[in-house]
C-alpha cells in the first residue's frame, strides 16, 4: 500500500518524462532504471542479504535507504544539494552551500544561504532532507495519506526557483527540468544505495 501510494504521488514519477541527456544531468544508466522502475512497481531487486550494519536488507532493498551508515547517502545529499545551489544561480540569486556560523539546534551545519533577499526583504536558508516513504517509520501514515517525494514547502520552493529562472531569458519549462533533475538523481543514487548493500564474503574474495 506505501509503495503504490509514494509512486502515485505528485512529481514521484517525473524521472520518466526526462529526455536522457547526459550533459543536462537527465540520464540515468541501465541499472538505475532497472532500480527505479522495480521500486516503482514494488518488485524485488535483489537477493536478501546482511547489510554492514548488522541489519537484514529484503529483497526490495528497503533498509540500505535508510540506513545511516549507508555511504552513498551523503553523495546523494551533496548532489541534492548542488543541484538547488546551481539552479538558483541560473535564476540569478548567488548563494552560498552549508555556511558558517549558521546550524540548525542539533548542532548541523545549514545547506545554504541565499546572499540577497529571497522574500520579504530576508535571505533564504535552504536544508536537504531526502527521507524514505518505503521506512517502516512511514508505514502507519502511508496507509492513510498519499506521501509524496516532497513535502509543501518544497514543492512551493521549486516552483518560485523555476518560475524565477523562467522569467530570465530562456525557456518557460525550467520549473518541469528543475523538477526532472531532482527526480533522476534520487533515482540515480537509489541505484548506488542498494548496490552499496552488497557485501563481499571474505571466501569469495
Amino acid at each position: 500500500m506505501a509503495r503504490y501510494l509514494a509512486s502515485e504521488a505528485p512529481h514521484s514519477g517525473d524521472w520518466l518524462l526526462a529526455l536522457p541527456i547526459a550533459n543536462c544531468e537527465l540520464r540515468l544508466e541501465d541499472e538505475a532504471v532497472r532500480v527505479a522502475v522495480g521500486m516503482r512497481l514494488g518488485l524485488d531487486l535483489c537477493v536478501p542479504n546482511r547489510y554492514q550494519c548488522g541489519s537484514d536488507v529484503d529483497a526490495q532493498g528497503r533498509h540500505v535507504m535508510v540506513c545511516k551508515k549507508a555511504p552513498g547517502k551523503i553523495a546523494k545529499h551533496q548532489v541534492l544539494n548542488d543541484v538547488i545551489w546551481r539552479a538558483l544561480n541560473a535564476a540569478g540569486i548567488p548563494a552560498t552551500k552549508e555556511p558558517s556560523g549558521l546550524n540548525r539546534q542539533n548542532g548541523k551545519r545549514l545547506n545554504g544561504l541565499t546572499l540577497i533577499p529571497w522574500q520579504g526583504g530576508k535571505p533564504l536558508i535552504w536544508d536537504v532532507t531526502v527521507a524514505s516513504t518505503l521506512a517502516a517509520s512511514y508505514a502507519d501514515i502511508a496507509a492513510v495519506e498519499n506521501l509524496g517525494p516532497l513535502n509543501a514547502s518544497a514543492l512551493e520552493f521549486i516552483n518560485n526557483m523555476g518560475q524565477k529562472i523562467s522569467n530570465l531569458p530562456g525557456d518557460d519549462r525550467e520549473t518541469q527540468f528543475l523538477f526532472q533533475r531532482i527526480s533522476v538523481s534520487i533515482q540515480r543514487f537509489n541505484s548506488v544505495l542498494l548496490h552499496d548493500s552488497f557485501s563481499m564474503d571474505p571466501q569469495d574474495q
